[in-house]
Order: C-alpha cells, then structure tokens, then sequence
C-alpha cells in the first residue's frame, strides 16, 4: 500500500509540473513518457497489493475448518534457502449433516453401506427376457473428482441396464394440513446421453414390496431430471385420483421457461427441491432457485377437474344445414363479347426479323470431329449418328432457323366465365354438437390431498454410469429442509467454489473447446494497450524556431491585422511604422520584411550580438556602394532593424513562430 501512496504522490507532481510548463514541445513529450511509465507502475503495484489481500484472507464459510499444512523450510549447511512459494489451496475436512427438527427420511450415505436400502428382484414386464431384469449395479462412493474427502454417496454404476433400488421412511407422509418438502442431491459425474435421475415416492399400500419395485408400482409423486437427446426436462408428476371412478391419471405440471441445460452438463452437484403447499400451490428449486412455480388446479396437464358440460357423442348434423357462407349468384348472366376460346398468347404484331437473321441455317449441326467407336454394333446399337453441337455460323449471327414472331399477352383474354360470389342466405354457421352435462364430471378442490407413501425409490434406465445421488430429505418443515441442504449441499458448493481455478485458468480451458475465444482475448488485451500508447506516448512534435531558421521550409502563417491600407504583411509593430515611412518602392518592402523575420527569429533564443550587427552594417554600406539607388531604402531597414532588435526580447514565442515566409523573395545580390 506504501508503493501505492508513493506512486500518487508522484503522479500529483508530474501532473503538477505539466501543467504548469510552459517550455518547449520536447519537454512535453518526456513528461507524457514519464506518465505512461508512472500508470504502469502504478497498475503493478496495484496488482500485487490485490493479490496480497486476495492472499491473506480465504473465506469459505463458517462452517467449513481451513487445514493450513505448515510445511518447515529445511535448509541443509551450504545450501541457499529457497524463496517461499505460494500459499497452499485451503482443505475442508467434510462433516455428515445431520437432521436436526421434524422429517420423515434423511439419508447422507456417510456410513459407507447401503443399509436400509432394498435392491429390486424383480422382472419388467412387456419387454425382451435379456433386459427385463433390474441387475444394474449400485455403490456407495465418494466422487470422481470430490472436493471433500469422505463424502459418500449412491452411485449408480451400469450402462444400458435396468436399475431400481428404495428405502422405507421413517413414517409414512400424510397430505393434510402441512407442507412437502423434497430435495435431494444428483451429479453427473460423466455426462449424460439419455437417461434419468429422478426419484419416486412409493404410495402406501398393503401389497406393496420394495424387492418387486417395478415401473409399475403406484406412487405418489415423481420428481426429478431427465433427458434424453436434446430434450431437458425436470419431471414433477402427480398421481390423481379420480373420485367417482377410483382411477388414478398422471398430472403433468407445466415446463419451466428457465434453460435447464447447465444443471446437465457442467458435472457439477446441484440440488433439486419440490416444495408442495396445502393451498395447492407448488415450488420447484435448483440450487435454491426457484424456477418453476404454478398452482395443481391450472398448472397441470391435463386438468386435475373435468368440464362440467361436454359435447354430446349422439348428436348429428341436419342434412339441410349450410355451413356455405358464400355462394354463386343464380342470376348472373355471361356477357355476349365474353370470348372463353380466346388464347392467353398471341403473336407480336409489331415484331420485325433482326437483321443477319440466317434462316436457312441449322442451330445445332453434327459434330465433324466425331468419330464412330470402334465397338459400336449397328445390329444392336442402331445407325451410328455424330453428335450435335452448335452452329458455328450462328455464334455472330442474331439468330438461326426459321424466324418466328415471339408471343405477347393477349388484350382480348378473359379466361373461363364464372358467376360472381354473393352472401348465401340461407348460411346457418358451422354446425357444432350440442352440449350436455358431463356424467363424468367431479370437483376436486384440494388436489393437494393425495395418497400417502411411505417409501422412496430409484427406478431408472440410462445409458450413462456413474450418476451420483446424495443427501436426501423429506420433511414438512421448511427451515428444517434449509438447514440439512446448507449442511450438506451448501459445504459442496463452498468446497468447489474454494477449489475453483482463477479466471486465467478458466479463460484457457474455455479456449481449448472454442479457439476462436483466443481472438477476443487478444482483442481484449491489445486495444487497450495500443490505445495507450497512442494518447499517452505519441505526438506531432512541431519544430523549434532555430529549425526554420534562414531556410525555405515554409513555417506556420502569421497572424495578420491590417487596417485595411496597410499593404505589408510583416508583423503588428512593423505595419504601424510602416505607415509613418514613405513607401520606397516594393523591392525595398520586401528586404525590410525580410530582416525583419530573420532578425525576430534569432530573437527569442538570445540577443544578437554585436560583431553581427557590424557585419549586417557592412553588408548593407556594400550593396548600397553597388546599388546607389537604393541607398536611402537600406539605411531605413537598417534602422528598423535595430529597433526590432531592442523589442525581440519582450516578443512571446507564438508571435515568431507564427511569421510566415511564403511571400519572401531572393534577394538580388
């Protein structure tokens, strides 16, 4: 954090000493460098004190116990000691959640034993003899990759087998004035291709044997996942019983919107929850998540309550019912120029025969190049004929063959006449049965109240293995259910979070699936920089004075103000002298313009010296020797020399660089 301090403090005083500088272009550019150097070293050193807080602080929950293994640094004599490396990833020792309040059925598999579980002897029914048993295998184990070492759990370990196995609850659930909560713990460990994770809840009955559990044993509610090809689906199934009839029908709730296809194929543990209401209301939660909610009498298919009216089965339409809306009017009359025989084309009439038409020859001629196969059998192959190809000839031409004269739309065609369609009045509407009372109709109000169970079972197909089922609980108190979920589910989920590699390490196993992801991370890296770098460390450095200095090169244009006669176009003081002197003619202006920019050019660096104004002298006494006639112009350019000279000095940097060359002229001598 000092570096840090240190930093700020010295990006205040560079940030100070730029804007208060008021020197040259290439001072501006060192400081605009010692910037771009500052915000990278200020960007590293917040780099290292964030990793040093991420660091010194791991919080993973408070229920989980960091094992900090501190390993002495053994050095033996004569060896260097090495520099530490970096802290170790945190270890959580696992604990079994345990029950804690009012619940019918806990399982965590901690005991390492199916005990209390029962593995189904019986046969499917209706099904091959070679795969109607249910022989897939089940072990308790703890995961692939497990982030809490003596976490146990069922495992269901066949491919392409019938498996099913259950376990008897503690009580049996009744559905009355209390809430149904469910939840339990699934993992696809490998993936899954097609098959189900679901559980179901076996109704009491007095027939029922958890050794026959079979796909047809009554139960009460199905819940759970399931997929197959592309179709996800998380089952929430009840079975309704019909009062009057005594028969039970499946009720399906409604698919959830939410996209279920992350809870497949991350191979991660998530945790599935069905909460049922006495006021028939119904939850479904994924990791706590609610993602589908509806109500048992309208969000179910098909409806728990029957119509109250049907259609009757014994009612037949009349044979004189119309259902014709519309029909042809009976006294319309074709019109006597209405031609039905006229043809939709015709010929152009207005077509000529472009000229170069070659009527007489051929479009496709025989191919003079073709020669007859040899195997070719005329008794079985028929006359030998070459082959046609296109006429030479007509490649330039318009055309060959007989000219015709190309078809148009015929004015005079009106097609087949048909009487126009009017309202019918005799139309009686679309005839539908009438309606009579339902004899099967019932209302079922409480659809909650459904029949007790007293057992839990597993009975599944699919052709993925080493599906991982854990912590299952059945209890009618909410706060119980959270608490055995946070217990159990919530110190896996804080395990992987804990054991989760960085962002780096993410961002690269991401792009060994999708390579493309590479070009964003460069694009993501690079604009930045390049952007940087351009405002930061580049720009235009315009030339100091003494560059221009007595050359061609043209220099920014001056700032003009002329009152409108002046005629010169040297600077401010220049022009108001200039108005007070004579005119000399334009040769002699544009001399004295001359010195004059040369002369304010040497005068922002220093004061010209004065062995350079004495050969300026003698300089101009020689041309005046050699041209008498502009003497007098030369001795008054000398003189407003010299004055410009004294006001150099007091002339700011801008003015100078402003004078422009561009109507300066070559001197005659």
């Amino acid at each position: 954090m000092n570096k840090v301090v240190q930093g700020l403090r010295l990006l205040k005083s560079v940030l100070a000493r730029a804007f208060s500088s008021s020197s040259g272009k290439t001072e501006t550019m060192e400081l605009k460098w010692s910037l771009c150097l500052l915000l990278l070293a200020l960007g590293w050193s917040m780099s290292l004190v964030e990793a040093q807080d991420d660091g010194d602080d791991i919080d993973v929950e408070d229920d989980l116990e960091e094992v900090g293994e501190e390993v002495g640094d053994e050095v033996e004599e004569g060896d260097e000691e090495k520099p530490p490396g970096p802290p170790p990833a945190p270890k959580v020792t696992y604990k079994a959640p345990e029950p804690m309040g009012d619940h019918f059925f806990a399982e965590s598999f901690d005991r390492g034993t199916l005990d209390g579980w029962v593995l189904s002897k019986a046969k499917k029914e209706d099904i091959d003899e070679e795969i109607a048993k249910y022989d897939g295998k089940w072990e308790v184990e703890e995961l692939k990759d497990t982030k809490l070492p003596g976490d146990m759990g069922l495992v269901l370990k066949s491919r392409a087998k019938h498996h099913a196995i259950s376990a008897q609850l503690l009580r049996p659930f009744v559905f009355d004035t209390k809430p149904l909560i469910i939840q339990y713990e699934v993992n696809f460990q490998t993936g899954i291709d097609c098959g189900g994770a679901y559980i179901k809840l076996l109704s009491q009955t007095p027939d029922l044997d958890l050794d026959q559990f079979v796909d047809k044993t009554p139960y009460s509610i199905m819940f759970g996942p399931d997929k197959c090809g592309e179709d996800y689906k998380l089952h929430f199934i009840f079975r309704h019983k019909n009062p009057k009839t005594g028969q039970f029908e499946e009720k399906h709730a409604k698919k959830p919107d939410a996209d279920l296809r992350t809870y497949y194929t991350d191979k991660k543990t998530h945790l599935y929850t069905l909460v049922l209401n006495p006021d028939n209301s119904f939850e479904i939660l994924i990791d706590q998540t609610v993602i589908n909610s509806g109500n048992l009498l309208t969000d179910v298919t098909p409806q728990v309550n029957p119509q109250a009216e049907i259609e009757d089965p014994d009612d037949q339409k009349p044979e004189d019912w119309d259902e014709s809306p519309k029909i042809q009017d009976p006294e319309a009359v074709k019109p006597e120029d209405w031609d039905e025989d006229a043809p939709a084309k015709v010929p152009d009439e207005d077509a000529v025969k472009p000229d170069g038409w070659l009527d007489d020859e051929p479009e496709y001629t025989s191919d003079p190049d073709a020669v007859k196969p040899d195997d070719w059998d005329e008794d079985m192959d028929g006359e030998w004929e070459a082959p046609q190809v296109p006429n030479p000839q007509c490649e330039t031409a318009p055309g060959c063959g007989p000219w015709e004269r190309p078809l148009i739309d015929n004015p005079n065609y009106k097609g087949k006449w048909k009487s126009p369609m009017i309202d019918n009045p005799n139309y009686q509407g679309v005839w539908k049965p009438r309606k009579i009372p339902n004899p099967d109709f019932f209302e079922d109000l409480h659809p909650f109240r459904m029949s007790p169970f007293n057992a839990v079972g597993l009975e599944l197909w699919s052709m993925s293995s080493d599906i991982f089922f854990d912590n299952f609980f059945i209890s009618s108190d909410r706060s119980v259910a959270e608490r055995w979920a946070n217990d159990g589910w919530g110190l896996k989920k804080a395990a992987e979070g804990a054991a989760e590699p960085g962002l780096v390490n993410q961002m690269m196993t991401a792009a060994e699936d999708r390579p493309w992801l590479w070009v964003v991370y460069v694009l993501t890296v690079a604009v930045p920089v390049v952007l940087i770098i351009v405002f930061c460390c580049t720009g235009k450095k315009k030339p100091e004075p003494a560059d221009y200095k007595k050359t061609d090169e043209p220099q920014p244009d001056v700032k003009e103000e002329a009152d409108g006669e002046g005629e010169g176009e040297g600077e401010v003081e220049g022009e108001e002298k200039a108005e007070e002197e004579p005119e000399v003619g334009k040769e002699e202006e544009e001399k004295q313009a001359e010195e004059q920019k040369s002369d304010g050019e040497d005068g922002p660096e220093e004061p010209p010296a004065k062995e350079e104004v004495a050969e300026e002298e003698e300089d101009e006494e020689e041309e005046a020797a050699e041209e008498a006639a502009e003497e007098a112009a030369e001795e008054a350019a000398e003189e407003e020399a010299e004055e410009e000279e004294d006001k150099s000095d007091e002339k700011p940097e801008d003015d100078v660089l402003r004078r422009s060359p561009r109507n300066r002229k070559v001197r005659k001598d």
